[in-house]
């Protein structure tokens, strides 16, 4: 076996390096003919790790000079900028091991002639997201294509595993294994995550996981976490309003760090904060940028290249930098506000130090005094290992479909022969013979309800053999391969030309002519809409809009969740041992005094009057969502006892309703309020669950390909897509009661978006809870943040929520200083 390292040992040394364990470990079971799931910290070499193996068994088997144009690896990658940073790395091995091999680059950024070429005469190896496979799979010859690859490697799998891209990764997986002249090996990359054994299964399919292996590195990724703290802690904070006043601490880090990159956690938040920062520090100009996904291709890729040539002191910016680009001279990175999940923490931290044996250094700055909670939990579970869970999507038809239609556009497939591969998939394992069935006859004939029109009745079966020969239908088809949904999104172009990004179609239904916004770091002013395209020019107005984004929310993770009432715990034991807790001190005194600290034992409700009305504050920390669900549930319980409405507000911590009437919480506690029983059926009856599941349809049956977005440059409004759908959703609910689709998109409204397994595991903790009532002459520290959001719905400028919130702040530390 060490003869057969020799090359990479010796490419190694010349590089200065010496190889880790993992490494060659990991080369060694790759050489040996295992698929594997291999696990390290970010900036560890993982690459290397797997791409070295693949150059090592073809120097084994072959002499180097018998290189043909025969594609052997394929790389799968979710992120394009990732890409080709990747393809640079692997294709500089190539060359300095004197390996005539060459690492082509497959995204939807690839150019028509790149690709025409690729097919003539293709690379050894292909860097490629999951997308671009399926578009492989959709033309005729793709068996021929892929017959001598030899390996499958997944990178970033923690990032797909749990979403329909990475269900999309299983069934391509499943097809390569039966079309490779040779055993396919199979492995992926994942970062730290809770259920490894889990995600090793998922990627590995039903036939191969057992025998598959896990390496994990030994190295210890080194993290140190900085919080940001205020001069002064208001006893009573309130959401978003502390973060930009940090500033002053904030300019010292970025100005002594070599590159920083600043994480906030939605769009909106990016363009605020480079606002607020260029305003604060205009010698900045130059040498400051912003990156989220909304902002236009040309501009992120110049980005990401100054990055690399150190040409930028600070980048603000969103998840699209979440993943592993190598910006070796980032230094330095800061978290604005809770990052809402251990591991994604962990991996912006990762954005720094981005080398083996690199310390971390990441900065968190609260956006309200209780939020320093987080930070201390953050860094107390990064130190114990404990790390979220991904889990795996079941059973996602949509995407099942799909990629049948794919399948039928390249030239056919027989069902038996797909269905086989299709159940070695973790993902639809227990598909049932009806399911199939029901699959087979949708992309037929449309299913019960459309067989009478013949554009849904898109393939056919030809003695046995399902195929499309509508070319139209399959021109469609091609352009909508993908699992990536959202709100359509409008370009946005200067009158005089020049492309700036996306933006999307409810933001700008509400702008008037003249109206300026915020984007992409500019003031800009909406002209009209033309063609799909909002066209705007430079304003010099100092003031404007910020744009919203669907999605911006992110949950509060259960794992953190659980963390941060263990902090609380530790308070209530006198455990102030981290600065941050030492910071809030001053808030969880006055909060003890006026009410009390509830342990993770106990469940704490406050009743409060006010001028506004009578408030009912509950107090579970288990995030926004379930917070959302669960006082949906509680109000209407409360509304069977005594006909009342109520306002809703809720944070990560708890939630509040509000009426204009006594609440009868005492009554409502005798009759068992937080009962198990019917919490289901509660469920449906708070919500407007069919409008949920209506809006969750849209998504499904776009990928499903019952809904057309459009062809490139010319894409269907938002309103008719939602039309659209509303009608096939009505449909079916009404005359084909048994679509799968449907119920598809109900399973994805309670699984996903309202976390009902988890909103089950809160109400069975409260159950065990010792519930406190407390009654409260004033909202507390604890509940103030939630009572400022009630202020937030109302039709208020931030100049006006400021003031009003601020002279509630000082009657209550009066209250206090009593």
């Amino acid at each position: 076996m060490k003869d057969e390292l020799e090359p990479a040992l010796a490419w190694f040394k010349s590089r200065g390096w010496e190889p880790f364990d993992f490494q060659k470990e990991t080369w060694q079971a790759y050489l040996s003919g295992h698929s594997g799931l291999l696990n390290a910290p970010t900036g560890s070499g993982k690459t290397y790790a797997l791409w070295i193996p693949c150059v090592l068994e073809f120097l084994r088997d072959h002499d180097p000079s018998e290189v043909t144009p025969e594609l052997r690896i394929l790389w799968v990658t979710p992120l394009r900028a990732l890409a080709k940073d990747i393809q640079r790395a692997m294709q500089a091995v190539c060359d300095e091991m004197d390996l005539r091999w060459t690492v082509g680059l497959r995204t939807g950024d690839t150019t028509t002639s790149e690709r025409q070429r690729q097919k003539k005469i293709a690379p050894q190896a292909l860097v490629i997201t999951p997308e671009s496979i399926h578009v492989l799979f959709s033309q005729s010859d793709y068996p021929n294509f892929f017959k001598g690859v030899k390996a499958i490697i997944v990178d970033e799998w923690h990032e797909i595993l749990g979403t329909k891209r990475g269900v999309a990764t299983e069934l391509a997986i499943s097809r390569l294994k039966h079309i490779t002249e040779s055993k396919l090996k199979v492995w992926a990359i994942s970062a730290t995550i809770g259920n490894l054994p889990q995600a090793k299964r998922v990627i590995l399919g039903e036939d191969a996981y057992k025998e598959g292996v896990v390496i994990k590195s030994r190295l210890e990724k080194k993290v140190e976490v900085e919080s940001v703290l205020p001069d002064e802690v208001e006893k009573f904070p309130w959401t978003g309003h502390l973060g930009t006043k940090l500033l002053p601490k904030i300019l010292p880090i970025i100005l002594k760090s070599k590159t920083t990159l600043l994480f906030t956690n939605t769009r909106s938040q990016t363009e605020l904060w480079y606002q607020a920062i260029l305003k604060f520090a205009p010698e900045l100009s130059g040498i400051i940028a912003m990156h989220h996904g909304s902002m236009d291709h040309d501009i992120r890729g110049w980005v990401e290249d100054a990055l690399h040539a150190e040409k930028l002191k600070l980048v603000v910016c969103t998840s699209s930098l979440d993943l592993g680009v190598d910006f070796r001279p980032v230094d330095t990175v800061i978290q604005i506000g809770g990052p809402k999940g251990v591991s994604r923490f962990f991996q912006r931290a990762g954005r720094s130090g981005h080398q083996p044996g690199a310390t971390s250094k990441i900065y968190f700055v609260p956006t309200h005094s209780l939020e320093l909670i987080e930070g201390a939990a953050l860094r107390e579970a990064i130190e114990e290992g404990m790390f979220e869970s991904r889990n795996p999507l079941q059973k996602s038809l949509d995407v099942l479909v799909q990629y049948l239609v794919t399948l039928a556009v390249s030239g056919g497939f027989r069902p038996l022969q797909i269905l086989e591969g299709v159940r070695q998939t973790y993902s639809y394992r227990l598909l049932t013979a009806e399911e199939w069935s029901w699959c087979l006859d949708f992309i037929t004939t449309g299913g019960k309800t459309l067989g009478q029109y013949d554009e849904f009745a898109r393939v056919y079966n030809d003695d046995g053999v399902y195929k499309i020969i509508n070319k139209k239908a399959a021109t469609r088809h091609k352009l909508s391969i993908g699992t990536i949904v959202g709100d359509p999104a409008l370009k946005v172009k200067f009158i005089t030309g020049g492309h700036i990004g996306t933006i999307e179609e409810s933001f700008v239904s509400r702008l008037n002519v003249g109206d300026t916004f915020w984007f992409s770091g500019r003031n800009l002013e909406f002209v009209r809409i033309k063609d799909l395209t909002v066209l705007v020019r430079k304003s010099n107005k100092k003031s404007g809009l910020t744009p919203q984004w669907m999605g911006g929310r992110l949950p509060l993770s259960s794992m953190l969740a659980f963390k941060i009432r263990e902090k609380l715990d530790g308070a209530i034991g006198g455990d102030y041992s981290s600065v941050e807790m030492q910071t809030i001190r001053p808030i969880l005194d006055l909060q003890s005094r006026w009410s009390m600290i509830p342990s993770s034992k106990q469940l704490l409700i406050e009743k409060t009057k006010t001028r506004f009305g009578h408030h009912i504050f509950i107090f579970p920390f288990e995030g926004m969502f379930v917070h959302e669900v669960l006082a949906g549930v509680i109000a209407m319980r409360i509304s069977r006892i005594r006909p009342i409405s109520f306002s809703i507000s809720m944070n990560d911590y708890g939630f509040e309703m509000l009426s204009d009437q006594e609440v009868p919480i005492e009554e409502a506690l005798e009759l068992d309020l937080f009962s198990e029983e019917n919490l289901i059926p509660d469920i449906y009856e708070s919500i407007n669950m069919t409008e949920m599941a209506q809006r969750k349809f849209r998504d499904v049956a776009t990928i499903a390909g019952l809904i057309f977005q459009g062809y490139p440059g010319k894409n269907i409004k938002s309103r008719h897509l939602q039309a659209s759908s509303g009608i096939l959703f009505k449909v079916f609910e009404e005359y084909d009661q048994g679509n799968l689709l449907v119920r598809q998109s109900m399973e994805e409204v309670m699984t996903l978006q309202l976390e009902h397994s988890r909103l089950f595991e809160a109400v069975r903790r409260i159950n065990q809870q010792t519930i406190i009532l407390k009654e409260t002459i004033k909202p507390t520290p604890f509940a103030f943040p939630i009572l400022v959001d009630m202020f937030r719905r109302q039709k208020l400028t931030s100049e006006q929520l400021a003031d009003r919130i601020r002279k509630m702040q000082i009657q209550l530390e009066r209250a206090a200083a009593k």
